[in-house]
């Protein structure tokens, strides 16, 4: 077997589902990602401009002698309900990647295996650096390029075969590897997660040779519940419905994420364990008590005040009375994001209101 192949045959035997060849040297979207920053639909997220937003365009300013990027995939969808599902009133919603264990960890102990047995096998000259996510590289792109899937419309690659529901990885090395050619677009016509998306965070753009659509954070979901600090906008609060951290909507309502179609992983880690809580059980919990439930856990990211915060969002679009009691309680917080947040809800509960549709509960 050649090279290439044998190494994504290690891959899988290491657990990882989708693995691929990709050249190193800048993407097709690297250039869109320069427009997209200076659009401002990064939002708050200065980590992804400056410096480390020009990194991102070519691996090689990461490892100079890189030249093949070996892009693998990670399953972490459970048989567990959706967030278009309703579920009791009285509990909030988690996102399908933050059930399990801090994915992190994981993923670069396996790529790290991989990287070690690459060096074994080619001997010491064959270089390797292992990224995951928090590494400045452009990981859809370099993945689509390696042939794991395309692009979607709501942003997110996706493999016909199973999904979209599993995470990235990489190994820049300095071997010269045959790549994987890319995959067809398969969306075709549909357009359910856009039409699903609550704020409309899904834009249409038209860029010669660059993605039909592009993710504006600073109207979606995810960002205001995981990655933004401070007070979510209070036009779009109720746009929130119950979702406590992250938003699965637009990889819910997926075709290619059916039941049906979609791969279900056994691995233990991402076994959930936080798809629902109880909001006001989640209210009540201090800071040790926070971080001792999710340590370890993708949870940890946001931080004790912003998950307050997102509770009480949640709460104050459930329609549930029983609520009030606690949101007193946040309402009287020392924290001031918590605390506006809190008589926001209130206000609502007091109003009778309640966000309509099955993710609102």
């Amino acid at each position: 077997m050649e090279a290439a192949e044998q190494i994504k045959q290690k891959a899988r035997e290491l657990g990882f589902e989708l693995a691929g060849i990709a050249p190193a040297g800048p993407t097709l979207d690297s250039l869109f990602y320069q427009r997209w920053l200076e659009d401002g639909w990064h939002g708050e997220m200065s980590y992804l401009e400056g410096r480390r937003g020009e990194i991102r365009s070519d691996v090689r300013s990461l490892m100079p002698s890189a030249r093949s990027v070996i892009c693998v995939g990670m399953v972490y969808n459970t048989r567990e309900p959706y967030s278009t599902q309703a579920g009791p009133a009285e509990t909030g919603w988690i996102s399908r990647y933050a059930w399990g264990k801090d994915y992190h960890s994981l993923m670069k102990r396996r790529l790290r295996r991989l990287a070690d047995w690459i060096r074994e096998t080619h001997g010491p000259e064959a270089r390797c650096k292992v990224c995951v996510d928090t590494s400045p590289v452009l990981e859809r792109s370099y993945a689509r390029a390696a042939g794991l899937g395309w692009i979607g419309k709501n942003c997110c690659l996706i493999d016909e075969r199973i999904g979209s529901w599993f995470f990235l990885g990489e190994i820049l090395t300095s071997l010269e590897l045959d790549p994987d050619g890319e995959v067809p677009d398969r969306c075709g016509t549909c357009r359910r997660c856009i039409d699903a998306c609550p704020t409309d965070a899904l834009v249409q753009v038209e860029e010669p040779g660059g993605p039909s659509h592009a993710l504006d954070s600073r109207l979606c979901i995810a960002y205001w519940t995981i990655e933004l600090k401070g007070s979510i906008p209070t036009e779009h609060r109720e746009d929130v419905g119950k979702h406590v951290f992250g938003c699965d909507i637009c990889q819910d309502v997926c075709p290619w994420n059916t039941p049906r179609r979609a791969a279900v992983t056994q691995e233990e880690a991402f076994q959930p364990r936080n798809a629902r809580p109880e909001l006001a059980e989640a209210a009540a919990l201090t800071a040790d008590q926070f971080k001792e439930r999710y340590d370890n856990t993708p949870l940890e990211r946001g931080g004790h005040a912003a998950f307050l915060r997102n509770v009480a969002t949640a709460m104050g679009n459930s329609g549930e009375p029983s609520l009030r009691i606690p949101l007193e309680r946040m309402a009287a917080s020392k924290n001031p994001v918590v605390r506006e947040h809190a008589i926001w809800a209130l206000g609502r509960l007091r109003a009778g209101a309640k966000r309509p549709g099955p993710d609102g509960g």
